[in-house]
């Protein structure tokens, strides 16, 4: 960056995070767009002109940052364990509550997918400043819980928050019918702003039938060609080997959602997952730059620690 560069991030986030000011003021004040002002405000964070630090009641923050410096993450929040699954993902919620509402911002475009921890999470958050808010995946339905169109409806009663739904399913019987519901205006511009999201909230699976919504609804011989091709982890119905590059198979062909190309181009991705077998997705995640922010639990935490670089 030049000087004159650097001397507008200051300037900027001192507008941004000092005076209060909100991103589309800024844009404003100074002849530049909404975008340029994310942007340098990222940057901020990334250049260490801005550091944020935030010590969630609960959460372990000494550890989240010693394992984040070992995984090369941007920040990871660990929510404690708790005596069951549910419980845990209600600790992790929480957590994910917290740290949306710190980064979500007023004027920001958020992408949000659906998960069981993400729906219990928008309970926590309340009302979320002025703001886009794109659905990333179409809905599946899971027994028990919400699905990724419930939760878009649930944003699109907060005052000021405009969202952009995807009225599909996630998964179709095949490419060209899914080909044909990314083709419907609606759902086609809604994925076509996740080129330009600012913030994302994901769920990280582990590929296997216990701690992935996707594996169960697809047939034996696109499971096992799946893990065949090195498939360890799942997001919003994309799939990635442990290196965190994407694993193509039919699956993704018949899927109507956010693009992992579309995640590592997010300048901030935040990823939950909790349970000492997702672990290697998260890693993975981090790796591939899908994800830079985790809000794990300690078994997840602890299963990173054994795993992540020394």
């Amino acid at each position: 960056m030049t000087p004159n560069d650097t001397n507008l991030m200051v300037e900027v986030s001192t507008d941004y995070y000092l005076d209060g000011k909100s991103k589309v003021e800024i844009a404003r004040d100074r002849g530049i767009s909404r975008f340029q002002v994310a942007r340098l405000l990222a940057q901020a964070r990334e250049q260490g002109v801005v550091r944020i630090e935030i010590n969630a009641p609960g959460v372990d923050g000494e550890r989240g940052a010693r394992l984040a410096a070992r995984l090369g993450a941007r920040e990871i929040l660990v929510a404690p364990s708790g005596p069951d699954p549910a419980a845990t993902r209600e600790n992790v919620a929480v957590a994910l509550a917290r740290t949306a509402r710190e980064q979500i911002t007023e004027g920001m475009t958020v992408g949000v997918s659906w998960s069981r921890t993400v729906e219990a999470a928008v309970r926590h958050i309340g009302q979320l400043p002025e703001c886009d808010v794109v659905q990333l995946v179409g809905a599946l339905p899971v027994e028990g819980s919400g699905n990724s169109l419930a939760l878009i409806s649930t944003f699109a009663q907060m005052p000021g928050v405009r969202t952009w739904p995807v009225w599909s399913p996630l998964l179709v019987a095949d490419a060209a019918t899914a080909a044909g519901m990314r083709r419907q205006p609606e759902i086609a511009d809604a994925l076509a702003r996740a080129d330009h999201l600012d913030v994302a909230v994901v769920a990280i699976g582990n590929w296997s039938e216990r701690t992935s919504t996707v594996f169960p609804q697809i047939s034996v011989e696109e499971q096992q060609a799946a893990t065949a091709a090195g498939a360890v982890a799942e997001c919003s119905g994309r799939l990635f080997d442990a290196a965190g590059r994407p694993v193509r198979t039919s699956l993704d062909e018949r899927v109507v959602g956010v693009t992992l190309e579309q995640l590592t181009g997010t300048p901030r991705v935040i990823a939950i997952g909790y349970g000492s077998a997702v672990a290697p997705g998260l890693l993975a995640a981090v790796n591939g730059g899908v994800a830079d922010t985790l809000v794990v639990d300690d078994a997840a935490a602890a299963a990173l620690e054994i795993i992540a670089p020394s």
